[in-house]
């Protein structure tokens, strides 16, 4: 088990990040393999006010960007399938992504489950946006399919919200992926004090008490130095924080190579 400080690390990829935007688009002849993003039909909270629950385009672009950028092809999946939805506008590694690399034309015709081959992908990545917890989380297809990845050696990574996408990842036994290992999320004492989601209270679940009534152990301000750390367990890798979400895609190629060395 490993736990990584962020700061420096975090430093020192968004001086890489930057001056990648400025570098060459690299045209791979050959990818090295494929990584699944799984992401969400669900635009807002069902309330009245009618609450943003779309995939929250920082936490899905960089990520995107730095799989490709080491040779990866990329693929979207969601539980419905077709065109997904983000919020937030294009910034910087986002926009670049956004341009040169495909993203809005692979984000805008996303597989279903039942599309899906677990035996075809090194890693999952499953990013925020409030919507993850009302429809990843609960299909079913889903939850095998990102334990079948990781059974298979594969890679599982998320951030924010995200975990609790993958909270109820199940085995091949029927066991769940988190349980016993080190898992961060989006903690619920920042949940509780926000009103983005009405303090949690719009939600079918704080990600911090599905993973913890999974099986993690889960990791939040309270365990961690630097809330914004990337947390590795095994083959899960996570953190709490968008701002990290570059990072964990880092990690997570870095543990490719390692298994596909």
């Amino acid at each position: 088990m490993t736990l990584l400080k962020g700061n420096s690390k975090a430093l020192a990829l968004t001086c890489w990040l930057v001056a990648s935007l400025f570098a060459p688009v690299v045209a791979f002849a050959e990818t090295k393999g494929k990584v699944l993003f799984v992401a969400s039909n669900v635009l807002d909270m069902g309330d009245p006010g009618q609450h943003d629950a779309r995939n929250n385009l920082w936490e899905y672009a960089p990520p995107f960007h730095i799989f490709v950028m080491h040779g990866y092809e990329v693929d979207f999946v969601s539980p419905q399938g077709g065109p997904i939805e983000f919020m937030m506008d294009p910034l910087g590694i986002s926009s670049y992504a956004i341009k040169y690399e495909n993203f809005l034309d692979k984000a805008g015709d996303t597989l279903k489950p039942s599309q899906i081959d677990a035996d075809q992908y090194h890693a999952v990545f499953v990013g925020g946006g409030y919507g993850t917890l009302f429809d990843v989380a609960s299909n079913e297809e889903l939850m095998y399919l990102i334990g079948g990845i990781y059974e298979n050696g594969g890679v599982v990574g998320g951030c924010g919200h995200g975990p609790g996408g993958f909270a109820n990842a199940r085995l091949e036994g029927g066991g769940y992926l988190v349980k016993g290992k080190r898992v961060a999320g989006f903690p619920n004492s920042t949940e509780r004090s926000k009103s983005w989601a009405k303090q949690g209270s719009l939600l079918p679940f704080l990600v911090e008490d599905q993973l913890r009534k999974n099986g993690a152990e889960v990791q939040n301000k309270d365990t961690l130095v630097d809330k914004h750390a990337v947390v590795i367990d095994q083959r899960i890798v996570s953190t709490m924080f968008l701002p990290s979400a570059a990072l964990v895609a880092e990690e997570m190629v870095r543990l490719i190579q390692l298994n596909d060395s």
